[in-house]
């Protein structure tokens, strides 16, 4: 959708009326909603939830604090965001440019690296709490 929110949006036909109040939030959600699922169709990302719950029942078992249960989620949020603006990145780049460009291909290594970074960070945290953490305590 473009700055004046005039632009079709799945397959509508004109401007999209631009919505305010209560309806703005369940607007928001609904897009929000069409973006998660979109997401699940990654495999990446399906990947990234599988870890994701094994790190989970592994922080049961090494008897992770409330505070590092927390700390995992918000790493993993972080992930899942990344992991869309990645999948956006690349949806665009397919989108304008479909031949194999330098430009195209750098941007989707960009996009591919922020979330491998985010992917260490996860593994990083979650090794510690499990192995370091639980032979401190």
């Amino acid at each position: 959708m473009d700055a004046n929110n005039t632009t079709p949006r799945r397959g509508q036909t004109g401007p999209v009326e631009k919505q305010t109040g209560i309806r703005h939030l369940f607007a928001a959600a609904s897009y929000s909603l069409g973006g998660a699922k979109r997401l699940i169709g990654e495999a990446a990302f399906r990947h990234e939830l599988i870890a994701f719950a094994m790190a989970m029942v592994a922080f049961v078992i090494a008897g992770a604090t409330f505070f590092q249960y927390v700390a995992m989620a918000i790493l993993f949020l972080l992930m899942m965001a990344f992991e869309a603006i990645n999948t956006a990145i690349e949806e665009i780049v397919d989108r304008v440019s479909p031949e194999i460009s330098e430009m195209g291909k750098n941007a989707k290594d960009l996009g591919s690296f922020a979330c491998m970074c985010l992917i260490v960070a996860n593994v990083v945290y979650a090794g510690y709490v499990i192995f370091v953490s639980a032979l401190i305590d």
